[in-house]
């Protein structure tokens, strides 16, 4: 009887029921498939044993790296940081400094330390300092395996150490605070790079000055990056490039910006070597920076030649040799590209190996040097491909 009598509440207060538990778990890894990144899936792996098991299994991550950390910034004697980017390109090729994670999870299974300010970006002309890939910083109860450094009281894990927690990683992407290269302001750098074993393509797209003028009206271009009534050679329409090209540093200058993005594509190439060797798994890996200055891009079949075939590395620079070169160059006084956006001293350089297989040349330069770079300056890239072109090489280094 009295089980008939409790009959009644139960049906108007039923227990609570978590409807979130009847997801199947093929729903809750698209859902953190579509998060991604490593500080948010650090924090899901702490609400349930069952988010604990499967996020091991995400196949998207995405890692943002906060601060910087140099392996003299590591050393006992280190006490300042030099905050300045002044430095310029050159003095920054040879210190390529990747930093940590502010506020990281610590192996995915606790997410410890308050958020703090870490480091700054250190740039010098000492080419004989390397650096490390380091996310920082990490709780107290934290592991103690290789790939960890201590600064300033705060320890640091690499990515390595830290991807280990994932078994499945499809794409990773791995985002720099900033570019290494240092340049002035209303300078615009930007760079894409391919690599194997080695460099397979580079592409890179420079001006000496950015401006926005507001009343300039072009009209979009097309796929082919014809712009109707856009005057793309304001001083030279014949699209040679001017004597004073040669004789005002010009070109200097931008041999500079080639040797310099190079120099950084390889540097994280050769950082990356660890993740690509313990991740079998990988489909795509891209290494790209919060300022949009370089992209480094792999394939599948870039990723595994690079786990087959040894890699040409200097280990006293900290970076992958980069072959001999073929380059191309295109160059324009002036763009007026859609939007408003002026170029000055516009240039495209694009960029193979000498002595590359027929099958890595088959993409022409029409898909691969338009598609390169987000608007507007993938229009500016079509723009310049219509310019006369100029060959140059470079031994390799």
């Amino acid at each position: 009887m009295s089980s008939l009598r409790s009959d009644p509440v139960h049906r108007i207060h039923p227990e609570p029921v978590d409807h979130f538990d009847r997801l199947p778990d093929s729903i809750l890894l698209l859902v953190f498939n579509k998060i991604g990144d490593v500080k948010s899936l650090g924090r899901c792996c702490v609400v349930s044993r069952r988010f604990h098991s499967l996020i091991p299994q995400v196949e998207n991550v995405v890692v943002r790296v906060d601060c910087v950390i140099s392996d003299d910034d590591c050393s006992p004697s280190s006490s300042s940081y030099d905050k300045s980017r002044s430095a310029g390109p050159i003095s920054s090729l040879f210190r390529f400094l990747l930093g940590g994670i502010v506020k990281p999870f610590q192996a995915l299974v606790q997410f410890l330390g308050p958020k703090r300010s870490v480091l700054n970006e250190t740039l010098n002309t000492h080419s004989s300092s390397s650096s490390s890939l380091s996310v920082g910083p990490v709780g107290p109860v934290a592991d103690v395996n290789d790939g960890e450094m201590e600064q300033g009281g705060v320890t640091h894990h690499s990515p390595t150490q830290v991807l280990r927690n994932f078994d499945e990683i499809r794409f990773l992407r791995i985002e720099l605070p900033s570019g290494e290269l240092g340049i002035d302001d209303g300078v615009l750098l930007r760079w894409k790079a391919d690599f194997g074993s080695t460099l397979d393509s580079c592409v890179i797209l420079g001006a000496a000055s950015v401006t926005k003028n507001v009343h300039l009206q072009v009209p979009d271009c097309g796929n082919d990056g014809f712009c109707p009534n856009n005057n793309i050679a304001n001083v030279d329409d014949n699209g040679s490039i001017p004597e004073s090209f040669y004789t005002n540093g010009g070109l200097k200058l931008r041999v500079v910006w080639t040797i310099s993005s190079l120099i950084a594509a390889s540097a994280r190439h050769y950082l990356l070597q660890p993740i690509i060797a313990e991740h079998k798994t990988l489909d795509s890996l891209v290494l790209t920076d919060a300022d949009g200055q370089g992209v480094l891009c792999m394939n599948r079949d870039q990723l595994e030649e690079l786990r087959v075939k040894p890699l040409s590395a200097s280990s006293a620079s900290k970076r992958t040799l980069v072959p001999a070169l073929n380059m191309r160059l295109w160059y324009a006084p002036q763009l007026e590209l859609p939007g408003g956006v002026v170029l000055k001293g516009a240039t495209l350089v694009a960029i193979r190996p000498s002595e590359q297989p027929a099958s890595k040349k088959e993409v022409s330069d029409a898909s691969w040097l338009s598609t390169a770079f987000e608007e507007p300056y993938g229009t500016a890239a079509k723009m310049l491909l219509k310019r006369r072109t100029y060959c140059l090489e470079m031994n390799s280094f």
